[in-house]
């Protein structure tokens, strides 16, 4: 058990959720998740494979049989799926999210400039 909260900790803490998102994306209660990873229960096969998918890990290197593979790109697991439907779309379509990314990113370096000098 000890193991598999280490991988889960390590797991989550890699793609920076808190415990909270974590189980939030879960459907679970965040104290039911935060005894998994302390150690002191494990959850059920099914939600396993949840975590495994929500944390982009195979079951095998959750559970420490295979060692993880290198962090995503893309923390936020649902955002990391659709990144990965983009080429799906034409060049139009891509181009217009190109644009709304790098406005979303521009205002966000902005917010985080002007809080600094605030």
């Amino acid at each position: 058990m000890e193991q598999f909260a280490t991988h889960l900790r390590e797991a989550r803490e890699a793609r920076k959720m808190t415990q909270a998102r974590l189980s939030e994306l879960l459907e679970v209660d965040r104290r039911v998740y935060n005894h998994w990873e302390r150690g002191t229960s494990v959850p059920q096969l099914d939600t396993v494979v949840r975590l495994s998918q929500v944390l982009q890990l195979s079951v095998d290197s959750l559970v420490g049989l295979e060692a993880a593979k290198e962090e995503p790109l893309v923390h936020n697991p649902r955002l990391h799926a659709l990144c990965l439907q983009v080429d799906s779309l034409s060049d139009e379509d891509q181009q217009a999210l190109i644009i709304l990314m790098d406005s979303l990113i521009n205002r966000a370096q902005m917010s985080k400039l002007l809080a600094v000098r605030a």
